[in-house]
């Protein structure tokens, strides 16, 4: 809906007025909730057109892959090798992938009780309002924004080896004129990301028939190299350092080892997440999401494992080159298996792209339902009537992506760890815990308020002592001590708080554990990532708190003032009423 003339923003006095009210417009706007009925029937209808149900399973399966599996796991693989876990890398990975699909159930409940193309923003603004869900959908934004720059520049890297030339000296020019950092032009990037836009943009259906042939080739690069590392590989490998001083075993680095490498390697399966801004667009979502989202996480973690092995049979770990594991180990090679290593270069150009069409779908549908809930201009929230798809949103951020992909080496800002995605996790798995024990106006929030703030504080002092303590029988203890107090609360919540709503269709099973853990280990990792990372994350959160309360408050009570919020505190209780007595468990 367009902002009428009597809105916060038609003269320099009305705005200035309503910057008078901010503190009653924030009582007002920042804690309210929507509705699962609201979500999925006024809020969509916002967006003038109705997208497309095109997708099935199959198709979100291969999106969760090509989201995944990007040129990342070609380094995060060897750094965890060499750095953290040795051969039991493999266990590494296997770890992930689990505390990866804990995450994945969260999502998968909500996008099948509410399919929307909003994903975790809708899901925190039916939970814990508007302005939680405004930052948390910010960072995020900020997060595929960045990164997607970032994948952009690397894959004319990646090409460049792929044809084995210099993609600094022969693909990028630089200009003296310019900071470090600022000054290398990197048309090809543009050139990728301008022509996925348009991509996403023409039809979410082809944007899918792309990624099924990229992906498909991809992973036919991945097992190529899975089957010649088990061809050419040893294994006493798996057990023998070259350097004999150097501590051997599966276990080199102890068994402790392992969770620290989980925590490196976790990084290689974010991409999941996009799979539920597809909800919108899939035409069986009680049947299709759970095994899109749940299969190809199954799926990657899997493959990984098997890479894992590969490389870890290829060379002693003390031996892998962290920055190219699996291209080193043939780089060097005088018996004529060099050219695998420019294979290498070609599948993960494949894998960047796939990662790049299915970020750049994602980032473009987050825009989309924040626009609809008008804390942004609503033109981001069209979509056109031919493609059926958030042609605005899409051409914006296409557009802007290009032009920070242009000039900015994003390895000075970003070393691709997305603390707001893994932030937006921990909201997740937050909100669906709220969402099962607490019905608005009907039963009592505090309860599992204060459960959900004391596990996580445990959570939160545990990570610091397996960060900063000293080793030894102290830490041990406290960590132990921090374990028993943690699965207490969790207990004591589970026996003493009845759930106030069951999921109609699918749910989390084994509520509240599988959440609880899912939050437990977002915390850990958040608590694995360096300090620019936090510096960051804060700079954007501030930035965007100002934006919410010099705008998108005032442009969300305009609208609540115009009838297009619907009377929630009414509506919920409605709802919530509804679904005590309609609902039934089906896990």
């Amino acid at each position: 809906m367009e902002l009428q003339q009597t809105s916060s923003f038609s003269t320099l006095s009305s705005y200035l007025r309503a910057l008078a009210d901010t503190p009653n417009r924030l009582a007002r706007r920042a804690g309210s909730v929507s509705t699962t009925f609201e979500e999925t029937s006024r809020v969509r209808a916002r967006s003038g057109s109705d997208m497309r149900k095109s997708l099935r399973w199959f198709d979100l399966v291969c999106f969760g892959i090509g989201g995944m599996v990007g040129a990342g796991v070609f380094v995060t693989t060897g750094r965890a090798s060499r750095l953290c876990a040795g051969p039991a890398v493999i266990l590494s990975y296997a770890i992930a992938g689990l505390c990866a699909l804990l995450s994945a159930f969260c999502y998968t409940e909500f996008a099948v009780d509410m399919p929307v193309a909003g994903g975790a923003f809708s899901y925190i603004r039916v939970t814990f309002g508007e302005f939680t869900a405004f930052i948390t959908g910010a960072n995020l934004i900020i997060d595929y924004v960045l990164s997607n720059a970032a994948v952009a520049r690397s894959l004319t890297a990646y090409l460049g080896t792929a044809i084995g030339v210099s993609a600094e000296t022969k693909w990028r020019i630089t200009i003296s004129g310019l900071p470090k950092g600022f000054n290398e032009i990197d048309f090809v990037a543009v050139a990728v990301v301008l022509i996925l836009t348009v991509i996403i943009c023409y039809s979410t259906r082809e944007s899918s028939l792309l990624n099924m042939v990229l992906t498909a080739l991809h992973i036919g690069f991945v097992v190529f190299v899975i089957v010649i590392g088990f061809w050419k590989g040893e294994w006493k490998n798996f057990s023998e350092p070259s350097d004999q001083k150097q501590p051997g075993g599966f276990f080199p680095f102890g068994a402790s080892s392992v969770f620290s490498g989980a925590a490196m390697v976790y990084l290689s399966y974010i991409g999941y997440d996009a799979v539920s801004t597809m909800a919108e667009e899939v035409r069986n979502p009680v049947k299709d999401i759970p095994i899109g989202v749940s299969g190809s996480v199954i799926i990657v973690t899997i493959l990984y494992c098997l890479m894992a092995a590969s490389m870890s049979m290829l060379l002693p770990y003390d031996t892998i080159d962290t920055e190219a594991p699996f291209s080193g180990a043939f780089r060097g090679k005088s018996d004529g298996w060099r050219w695998v290593s420019n294979v290498i270069g070609v599948g993960a150009s494949f894998g960047i792209v796939t990662s790049l069409l299915v970020s750049m779908l994602g980032q473009a549908r987050y825009m989309c339902v924040i626009g609809r809930s008008c804390v942004v201009p609503p033109w981001f929230a069209r979509v056109h009537p031919s493609t059926s798809t958030p042609v605005n949103a899409s051409a914006f951020l296409g557009i802007f992506t290009a032009a920070i992909a242009l000039f900015t080496d994003l390895n000075i800002l970003l070393n691709l760890v997305s603390i707001g995605t893994l932030f937006v996790f921990y909201m997740v798995a937050n909100a669906v815990i709220y969402r099962r024990y607490v019905s608005v106006g009907t039963t009592n929030p505090w309860p599992t308020l204060s459960y959900l703030f004391c596990f996580s504080l445990t959570s939160i002092i545990f990570t610091l002592l397996w960060q900063f303590a000293p080793p030894g029988k102290p830490k041990a203890a406290m960590l132990g001590v921090c374990t028993a107090i943690a699965i207490g609360v969790l207990q004591l919540f589970h026996c003493m708080v009845p759930q106030a709503r069951k999921p109609q269709f699918w749910g989390v099973p084994l509520m509240p554990w599988i959440p609880s853990i899912s939050i437990f280990l977002n915390i850990f990792l958040l608590g694995s990532l360096d300090g620019p990372s936090y510096v960051r994350f804060g700079f954007f959160s501030v930035l965007a708190v100002l934006v919410y309360v010099l705008y998108s408050v005032h442009a969300s009570f305009d609208a609540e003032e115009d009838g297009t919020f619907s009377q929630k505190h009414c509506e919920t209780v409605k709802e919530s009423v509804d679904n005590e007595e309609n609902y039934s468990l089906k896990v």
